[in-house]
């Protein structure tokens, strides 16, 4: 019994490295498919980010109650938790999910991943300002790198020109805002409730105020086998089981390792963009995806 309790302890990190990269990947799955939908079938952001939202939301919250029961409404007890859950919901996980895939149908899922991932430097930049203390060596060269990599993608190295589309920068960049605020927000909700009500009701409220923006009932969106397999995917695949991988594996292996794990979403979104869409990237697009990626691991080892 020993031995078997043993050979099981010494197999969770490595079980939880492979669930969390699981989720990471299958993350980039889901931007790629949100990148064929809208640039093979024509759907828009101001569609597919309500939907997918929405039914997500629906989707996650009823996983939860299935394990958690009456408890997953127990985040609306407390008005400062209401209030926290309404911000993040509509500030938070809309503007986050908003950006991303318009930043997406702008470019691809691989550029706009990895733009995106800027989002952990501009929490060093907050952090920074807010305690008034000067960032570390680490987080100056993180912030160096990001700025970098960032004139690299845009550019190709010639200022004199922009290679990126001025609507992809600033969608990619502003979903690297809402990343930051989607991180910080709800810090205090997570240690309270945890991860999965508080996302499913964030996605839910997130949803309904987008719906409430755009109508997505009002567009004329005529739903094929391939929309429908699309959407099931980035809702089913890039939600639900994604992001319980991603849960699964934080719980085995620690929320620090499981973070730098998951990390693999800009580079298989990257690699789905390449093989599925067909996308090219050049050396200097290359060369930018290298000094954003490595910000994350600067700033994991500072973590550690």
């Amino acid at each position: 019994m020993k031995g078997k309790r043993q050979d099981r302890q010494a197999k969770r990190p490595i079980r939880g490295m492979l669930l969390t990269l699981l989720g990471g990947c299958l993350w980039g799955f889901s931007g790629t498919c949100g990148q064929y939908l809208m640039q093979r079938k024509g759907l828009v952001s101001d569609w597919l980010v309500p939907v997918r939202l929405t039914m997500a939301g629906i989707l996650l919250l009823l996983l939860c109650y299935g394990r958690q029961g009456k408890d997953v409404f127990a985040v609306w007890k407390d008005p400062k938790d209401r209030l926290e859950l309404l911000c993040f919901g509509i500030f938070g996980m809309s503007m986050c999910q908003y950006t991303y895939f318009t930043a997406i149908g702008a470019s691809n899922a691989g550029t706009a991943t990895v733009l995106q991932y800027i989002g952990p430097v501009l929490i060093v930049i907050y952090v920074s300002l807010k305690t008034l203390k000067l960032p570390t060596l680490r987080e100056v060269l993180a912030i160096v790198l990001a700025v970098l990599g960032t004139f690299l993608l845009a550019t190709h190295g010639k200022p004199w020109s922009m290679v990126l589309s001025k609507d992809a920068l600033f969608w990619g960049l502003a979903s690297a805002v809402a990343l930051a605020v989607y991180t910080v927000e709800p810090g205090g909700l997570l240690k309270r409730h945890g991860a999965l009500p508080v996302t499913g009701w964030g996605m839910l409220i997130g949803g309904i105020m987008l719906d409430l923006l755009f109508k997505p009932w009002q567009m004329a969106v005529r739903i094929d086998l391939q929309i429908a397999v699309g959407m099931g995917a980035i809702i089913l695949i890039g939600t639900i089981v994604a992001f319980s991988c991603y849960m699964e594996g934080i719980r085995l292996t620690g929320p620090k390792k499981g973070s730098l794990y998951a990390s693999v979403e800009p580079v298989s979104a990257t690699l789905f963009s390449v093989v599925w869409m067909h996308v090219a990237f050049g050396g200097w697009d290359l060369v930018g995806f290298g000094c954003i990626l490595s910000t994350i691991l600067l700033l994991a080892v500072e973590k550690a």
